[in-house]
């Protein structure tokens, strides 16, 4: 008896501990890491992609990020790695730009008639926690499917310039799973 209750609080924690980790198939979490020259690095947490008729909502549990405002955006390949641009490798670039299938080229923020990549400025606290949702009301799960999940250093203009819509260097970038 003492064997078999044993055994189900060892299967209880190990089933807690992978939900809380994260892991498995789930195309609703998709799992950030930092960035470096090398491609991703540190994992920081995870964001979480839900459907409804107003948009998608991503909610984000993540830590060890720079405090303030940041760009977020979902750039059009899915994948983090480093490309070497002007003899310098660059990190997060392989994910290509912002997604935009109808080719405005334009940012205008996730209200405005731009780019479909931009979304609501990634909120983190001064202990470098972003918890907080927020939600793009012109996407679909459909446009998540195959892109990277991209957070940029600095807040977001939605503007075209400076150039990147003000949304500095690529700093943490996850990959949608299909």
């Amino acid at each position: 008896m003492k064997k078999a209750l044993s055994m189900v609080v060892l299967a209880s924690m190990v089933v807690m501990f992978l939900w809380a980790c994260g892991s498995g198939d789930d195309p609703n979490v998709i799992k950030i890491h930092m960035l470096t020259e090398e491609g991703t690095g540190e994992n920081i947490g995870t964001v979480r992609t839900t459907e409804s008729e107003y948009g998608i909502l991503f909610t984000p549990d993540l830590k060890g990020l720079p405090p303030g405002l940041h760009g977020f955006h979902l750039h059009t390949e899915g994948t983090c790695g480093s490309l070497e641009k002007d003899g310098v490798m660059v990190p997060g670039l392989a994910s290509g730009g912002h997604y935009d299938p109808a080719g405005t080229g334009a940012h205008k923020g996730p209200y405005g008639n731009g780019h479909l990549g931009d979304l609501p400025a990634l909120y983190v606290d001064d202990q470098g926690h972003a918890t907080l949702p927020v939600l793009a009301p012109r996407l679909k799960a459909a446009d998540l499917k195959g892109r990277a999940l991209m957070i940029h250093s600095g807040g977001d203009n939605y503007s075209d310039t400076p150039e990147m819509g003000g949304g500095g260097g690529r700093i943490a970038c996850g990959v949608i799973v299909e």
